[in-house]
């Protein structure tokens, strides 16, 4: 598997979707990259040389392209940000809840979790209750 800026790529697919892989960079600029530096979007990743790797991941460079690390830690610097000022949005990042405005009472599975039942005794507790 080939190493781009720390992340190893597939090297069974399509270079244009290999470069989705890495983290801050989409199919359009995955595009742009590869148009900029004329190699063939249908290419296997296997298939190309040292030197295509090396114009990738100097082309990534040169146009200052926020990846991986950086990218991660602008923006959880950015929600930190939000949190300290103590704004709406900064309130819902820390009680782990939507951030834009989504509802809440049926929907926001992945951001509020797994349900958490409460209230409801189950039989064992209810008996116990009446013995006493």
């Amino acid at each position: 598997m080939p190493r781009l800026l720390g992340v190893e790529i597939p090297k069974n697919k399509k270079i244009l979707y290999s470069l989705c892989y890495i983290y801050g960079i989409g199919l359009h600029q995955s595009k742009n990259i590869l148009s900029n530096i004329n190699i063939n979007y249908d290419i296997r990743t296997d298939k190309l040389t040292e030197e295509e790797i090396n114009k990738i991941s100097s082309e990534i460079m040169k146009n200052n392209f926020k990846v991986e690390g950086d990218l991660k830690r602008e923006i959880i610097s950015n929600i930190k940000r939000l949190q300290s000022i103590k704004s709406y949005r900064g309130a819902r990042h820390s009680k782990g809840l939507p951030t834009r405005g989504q509802r809440t009472k049926t929907n926001a599975r992945t951001r509020k979790g797994k349900r958490k039942t409460i209230g409801i005794l189950t039989k064992a507790k209810k008996k116990l209750k009446i013995i006493y």
